[in-house]
């Protein structure tokens, strides 16, 4: 049995979480929202795979009730990244390792700010999932984690490995952590930042609309233009294929129905939206390797620009 913090207890911390204590595993949840639900009534997981509920649940409303543990699942929106290391530290012994499971570009880096580099490791949740009433997460689609380490040390895999796929949750072992990365990204950036650029809409919106699928394609052979120029400076062999990458983007998404990205429901429900990770930083540094990539930046200036609105600016 390992002893788990989630930090970040969303539709995502909670899923992966609840996954690993059905496994037997003792699971910490860092709960705000639902925390009276989730105490009162367990936490209940409706999934295509098959529904359960974990009845005893180990919520906690702070950090420091939780203490150190073998593994924290730090599964935080990046725009509560600034407030991480408060949030995770008092969760960090000598032997800890963290799972930053969360979106976007340069997570892991500002994690080793302050943590070990060797005990950092990063995960790219490719699952359609959203919250529902309080203590209920509805798990519509996938569900593999690629998981990589932040010094790409294979052996390092081995533990968390074994321990996500003892819970019965697929795994992929990324050929390193920053590819894993710019993977995930072929997907957010056109798919999210489009729901949110369109006014909040689904991803069916988008693959029906003639034009706004043209966009999405548009937006993601720049993110592989990137990405491989990325993995190439860093001297990185593993470098993604447009075509095959493309492909398999839309295929997958063609099966999720009308999904609704985290943006989409950020955006229509007034909150602040993951736009530097997912939209700024990329676009950062695709301008630091000199490369045009015009429909990232009308995305990113888009969806900045709603993201302002929404904060009175």
């Amino acid at each position: 049995m390992v002893a788990i913090a989630v930090i970040g207890s969303g539709a995502v911390g909670s899923y992966y979480g609840a996954m690993l204590a059905r496994a037997g595993h003792k699971v910490h949840f860092l709960m705000r929202r639902d925390f009276d639900a989730v105490r009162a009534q367990g936490l209940d997981i409706r999934s295509h795979r098959g529904d359960f509920r974990i009845d005893d649940v180990g919520c906690f409303r702070s950090s420091e009730e939780i203490g150190p543990v073998d593994w924290v699942l730090c599964a935080l929106k990046t725009t509560a990244l600034s407030q991480a290391r408060e949030l995770v530290a008092p969760c960090i012994g000598p032997d800890t390792r963290l799972l930053a499971l969360m979106n976007g570009l340069g997570v892991e880096e500002q994690f080793a700010t302050w943590l070990p580099p060797a005990s950092v490791f990063g995960g790219m949740a490719f699952v359609c999932i959203n919250r529902g009433a309080p203590g209920v997460v509805h798990h519509l689609d996938y569900g593999r984690v690629t998981i990589g380490h932040l010094e790409d040390d294979p052996g390092a895999l081995d533990d968390l490995r074994s321990l996500l796929e003892g819970a019965g949750i697929e795994v992929a072992v990324a050929p390193n952590l920053r590819r894993a990365r710019w993977e995930k990204l072929c997907w957010n950036i056109p798919f999210n930042g489009l729901s949110a650029a369109a006014g909040g809409v689904g991803t069916a919106a988008i693959l029906g609309h003639e034009g706004l699928r043209a966009m999405a394609e548009r937006a993601m052979r720049e993110v592989v233009l990137v990405a491989n120029a990325d993995l190439a400076a860093l001297g990185l062999a593993s470098l993604l294929d447009e075509e095959t990458t493309v492909a398999a983007m839309f295929a997958q998404t063609a099966t999720m129905g009308d999904y609704q990205t985290s943006m989409t429901i950020d955006f229509r429900r007034g909150q602040p939206m993951e736009v530097e990770s997912i939209l700024h930083a990329p676009l950062l540094r695709a301008r630091e390797l000199g490369l045009d990539v015009p429909m990232m930046s009308a995305l990113y200036a888009l969806v900045d620009a709603a993201d302002g609105r929404r904060e009175g600016h």
